[in-house]
């Protein structure tokens, strides 16, 4: 009867020792990962299209506002580079904006970022504002996947309404010019 109490103490601090084994972090909100992605935005804020580009993998695919078209890093730096030439001052909010790391039941490490971004157009001196979330998959410390959902209908909005009035302005213009002097 000893024999079987000791067996059953024993196996019972097995099961103990074994729930007790350290387990994985599957979220948090600090992490190298989360250190990376902040480093990536902190260097399209700057406009370090070469520091950008360091925190992706050769292979990443960049999908923004899309599912099915991607962008490798250096593409998607050149893009950012030709789209902010046009603000005055751009980037995120600061203390607007929150990020997490979570590993999936797969074992995919991904890092979300909530953020509030703000650029002033330069044609029109007008500041505008967009949430943005981005998501972004990590292999070996590096950005092997991103998705990005942001809505620039506002900033399109501005920008045709601009040209608009540029185009009027120029039929004006034609106009006058056509029109025979006495």
């Amino acid at each position: 009867m000893k024999t079987i109490k000791f067996f059953g103490l024993l196996f019972v601090s097995f099961l103990t020792l074994l729930s007790c084994k350290e387990q994985p972090t599957r979220y948090t909100q600090s992490s190298p990962e989360i250190d990376t992605l902040k480093a990536a935005i902190a260097a399209y804020e700057a406009g370090d299209w070469e520091g950008y580009q360091t925190h992706y993998a050769d292979t990443a695919k960049i999908y923004h506002n899309t599912t099915d078209k991607f962008l490798s890093a250096t593409d998607n730096a050149n893009a950012f580079k030709e789209s902010t030439a046009q603000y005055s001052s751009y980037g995120f909010i600061k203390d607007e904006g929150d990020s997490e790391m979570v590993v999936t039941d797969d074992g995919e490490t991904w890092v979300n970022y909530w953020g509030v971004w703000q650029g002033t157009l330069s044609a029109n001196n007008q500041s505008y504002k967009m949430p943005v979330h981005l998501t972004a998959q990590f292999a070996d410390g590096k950005i092997v996947k991103e998705y990005a959902y942001y809505d620039r209908t506002p900033i399109v909005l501005a920008q045709m309404e601009m040209q608009a009035a540029q185009e009027e302005a120029g039929m004006e213009e034609d106009a006058a010019m056509e029109t025979p002097s006495n």
